[in-house]
């Protein structure tokens, strides 16, 4: 059985951000409801794939539903930054997406990050249900969270640091 699990039902807001700077951020998942915070740490490349995940998910959502009006992905950087407390519940491990069509919401599901000797039936569990248009403005404003931090090298598709890094594919080389 879970630790707990949290339903944000329906979410007031909900945001992807980062602080601190590249190459040393801290990313975030974070939704309010009433007075409520609830606030999760994920990686990067999590957020870089939830977002696409995301971008395909209300394609197909779409496809499957012509008559649904199309979800905004306008948002406003000053409203979808991160907001104080940032007291993360875990490190996330698992995402995924599901809609409810009778109340055309999207679940966006996280489950926290265990370590090989925790039970697999005790990950913590955050439900976060949106609209379609809060979860596609998260989605758009994560990829520009993302694109903000260090250069990406185009050999090998790992984060630069200023000084230059060491690249496999000029074996191992430093430009």
């Amino acid at each position: 059985m879970p630790r707990f699990e949290i339903d944000v039902d329906p979410c007031d807001h909900l945001t992807a951000d980062a602080i601190g700077k590249p190459g040393q951020r801290v990313f975030y998942l974070q939704a309010f409801q009433d007075q409520r915070t609830i606030t999760v740490i994920i990686e990067k490349a999590q957020l870089n794939s939830m977002a696409i995940g995301i971008e395909q998910f209300l394609s197909q959502l779409d496809e499957q539903n012509p008559d649904l009006s199309e979800a905004s992905g306008d948002y406003v950087e000053e409203v979808m930054r991160i907001n104080p407390p940032v007291d993360p519940l875990f490190r996330v491990g698992e995402i995924g997406l599901g809609y409810d069509k009778d109340r055309d919401m999207v679940v966006l599901f996280v489950k926290e990050l265990l370590t090989e000797e925790d039970d697999p039936e005790t990950a913590a569990v955050v439900r976060f249900w949106a609209t379609r248009t809060q979860v596609r403005m998260m989605a758009r404003w994560g990829v520009e969270v993302a694109s903000r931090g260090r250069t990406i090298c185009p050999q090998c598709a790992q984060p630069e640091e200023p000084g230059g890094h060491f690249c496999p594919k000029k074996n191992g080389r430093l430009h």
